[in-house]
């Protein structure tokens, strides 16, 4: 794709300088970038980058002189992030995938598929499926029977959307990721194990033998607007009321969600999260990789996990946690310094049992 620098700095919504009618033809890091590349410098610590590339244009903090650093022309990004989530959406092509259904896809007859769609070679999509206006769908995705997808969704290789599964607009599925499968949900005739130590925390009366029988999970999956879910993502259906998840919110790769999960808005959770099934997540709920949710509670708006955090009790709103269990951040740091002066603590007590054994 090729685009001027003033073509780009007015897409961001940020000032450029010098020759803006130079023409990029695609984003590099500094000391990689030849002479068409826009060298992403929007931080002073990669300015020395420059000097090792060939970069005539570059983004950079505000303030830079780019003179100095010599270059022809430059974009000033108050906020380097944000100016780079627009940058990388102006240059992404996105995938390959041609207008109108591939000759080797099966599309079931009652199936509804929206105008300027694009449905690559192997997909299966089944009875009464609804896919939105300009819907892309990559190779080997299946859609299951009922489901529903809104406009301007981009499904990738692999992709499993399940039976009666609800979904809104511009929606971005990422390889392998399975959307609807049945949640893990299984009951014991008599009081299992499990139910009797939750009750007792750790007492067992008598061990015997249990057989797990299977239910069903006949809800489904409700996806609001604007959600994004990673690659080899798992968010299995509600065994009677859906598993929702809530507009804006983004899912990373391997994320779980369990049956029956509520998901507010804006959320983000990071690779390999768990959430056990009946859990409920706030609004613009953060939470690290490896964090883990325990069943049927409640993590209240805007609680920020750190990475591999385990909630197992309702967490209010605006909590800040880390550690295994959650506890309150500036606590966790506190028991940490606590656990690195045992040993020297260990050592005091051994000498003053010595003093007193000699006394």
């Amino acid at each position: 794709m090729r685009h001027t620098i003033a073509e780009i700095a007015a897409a961001i919504g940020a000032e450029c300088a010098g020759e803006t009618g130079l023409t990029i033809t695609r984003v590099a890091e500094p000391e990689q970038a030849g002479p068409t590349d826009l060298a992403l410098a929007v931080n002073p610590r990669y300015a020395d980058g420059l000097a090792r590339g060939q970069a005539r244009a570059a983004m950079l903090w505000p303030g830079a002189d780019w003179q100095a650093l010599g270059l022809k022309a430059a974009i000033f990004a108050p906020r380097g992030r944000l100016a780079m989530a627009g940058l990388t959406a102006l240059m992404d092509p996105g995938p390959q995938i041609a207008l109108g259904i591939h000759p080797l896809s099966v599309i079931d007859p009652s199936a509804e598929i929206g105008a300027d769609a694009a449905i690559g070679p192997f997909v299966t999509i089944g009875a009464g499926v609804t896919l939105g206006t300009g819907a892309r769908v990559a190779s080997h995705v299946s859609i299951a029977e009922g489901a529903t997808i809104g406009r301007d969704a981009l499904i990738l290789q692999g992709a499993r959307i399940g039976a009666r599964v609800t979904i809104g607009d511009r929606f971005i599925c990422q390889p392998g990721a399975v959307i609807g499968a049945d949640g893990f949900s299984f009951v014991t005739p008599e009081k299992s194990g499990v139910e009797e130590i939750r009750e007792t925390l750790g007492q067992r009366e008598t061990i015997r033998a249990q057989a797990w029988a299977r239910i069903h999970s006949i809800g489904a999956v409700t996806i609001g607007n604007d959600v994004e879910i990673g690659a080899n993502a798992c968010i299995d259906r509600g065994t009677i009321r859906d598993t929702v998840i809530g507009s804006g919110t983004k899912l990373d790769n391997l994320v779980h969600i369990g049956h029956n999960v509520q998901i507010g808005e804006d959320c983000l959770l990071c690779g390999q999260v768990g959430i056990a099934g009946s859990a409920r997540i706030g609004n613009r709920v953060v939470m690290g990789g490896q964090c883990g949710v325990n069943d049927n509670i409640f993590v209240g708006d805007d609680v920020i996990c750190g990475g591999a955090t385990k909630v197992f009790t309702n967490a209010p709103a605006g909590r800040v946690l880390l550690g295994y269990p959650a506890v309150k951040m500036e606590t966790h740091v506190e028991m940490q310094k606590a656990l690195r002066r045992l040993p020297r603590l260990a050592a005091k007590v051994a000498d003053l049992e010595k003093v007193i054994q000699k006394s």
